[in-house]
């Protein structure tokens, strides 16, 4: 049964776009994505885009190239692979496809002009990156698959976009294409690009956590991306902790009004615990540091509800984030409703 969080609308999407703040999980609920969507036999393309190898470092690969290659295997016989897009790789490619330059494109690329020209129209260094991206939710392989004619290569490209103070601007291609040639195969390769990205096949995921400057970029992007047309998808809440304490209780465990330490010494003597008077304060300062935080927490969450947009949770790991944990997040947004 698909659950709400993950409205049937997103289960059409071809591409699914993850950005979030730094330091939230971005590159690991990418992960977790692409592997639940992976699932019961489905194939996903999970793509980077700012060299940072973190697909490699998630999945704990040796750095991977400018090629397609099985990263991971998804539940029920799925498969991930990965891609690390290079810009003037990208180039290069284009080159060599558009124009047949591939040997002049690699003597360009030796004196250093292909850099040069990514920095003189920066606009071009996001149409790369973008088209290869389109190209790969496009690509389509023969006539396979009980006789049904050509179909995806991919069932889903998830990519690892820009964090979210870099998102919009990265994904907005039409304000690039301004300084870009007005014909010929780049423009429209640009146009296709524009199309897609602004298209239902498209959905523009963010990663935060229930923190104040987390959910406020959050909010922000989330403006920013309805201005520029972009279709908006759901909210992954990274690194949920549940409350240990009553609803009852943390208001006044938040403002130091508990039960104090012979109180809680009381209750502890009561249940057979005999700790020390020093224990026993510690105790007392994470409860209240416990309270005082969801207290904190429910007051941010209410600012990410009213977005109105689906949220996901995802639990704190209480091992870390390994492989095992990749999984096990993947299965919870399965478990969610992803699809």
């Amino acid at each position: 049964m698909t659950d709400q969080r993950w409205p049937a609308a997103l289960a059409e999407a071809r591409l699914h776009v993850v950005s979030g703040k730094g330091g939230t999980g971005k590159t690991t609920l990418a992960a977790a994505l692409a592997l639940a969507l992976a699932a019961g036999g489905r194939r996903t393309l999970l793509v980077e885009v700012e060299g940072r190898q973190g697909i490699a470092q998630v999945f704990d690969t040796p750095p991977l190239p400018y090629a397609e290659q099985r990263i991971a295997v998804a539940p029920d016989g799925g498969e991930v692979r990965g891609l690390s897009v290079d810009a003037e790789a990208a180039l290069l490619e284009y080159l060599e496809m558009f124009y047949n330059l591939g040997l002049a494109g690699r003597t360009l690329r030796r004196m250093g002009a292909i850099e040069f020209a990514t920095t003189l129209a920066p606009g071009l260094r996001d149409v790369l990156l973008t088209g290869k991206v389109k190209e790969c939710v496009g690509r389509t392989v023969g006539d396979g698959r009980g006789g049904r004619g050509r179909v995806p290569l991919y069932d889903a490209v998830v990519l690892d976009a820009p964090p979210t103070g870099r998102v919009v601007k990265f994904l907005d291609v039409t304000k690039a294409m301004g300084t870009l040639a007005r014909t010929g195969p780049i423009h429209s390769q640009s146009e296709g690009v524009v199309e897609l990205l602004h298209s239902g096949r498209t959905a523009v995921h963010l990663v935060t956590q229930l923190e104040d400057l987390p959910v406020q970029e959050t909010l922000d992007t989330v403006d920013e991306i309805h201005e520029a047309g972009l279709p908006t998808g759901a909210v992954l809440v990274n690194r949920v902790r549940p409350s240990r304490l009553p609803a009852t209780a943390l208001t006044g465990a938040a403002t130091g009004a508990g039960p104090g330490t012979a109180g809680l010494r009381s209750g502890l003597e009561a249940a057979g615990l005999f700790l020390k008077d020093e224990e026993v304060d510690g105790l007392i300062a994470e409860t209240v540091e416990h309270a005082e935080r969801v207290q904190v927490e429910a007051a941010v969450r209410s600012r990410l509800d009213a977005a109105g947009l689906p949220q996901l949770e995802l639990p704190e790991l209480a091992e870390g984030v390994d492989l095992g944990g990749i999984y096990e997040l993947a299965e919870l947004l399965r478990e969610q409703g992803v699809r």
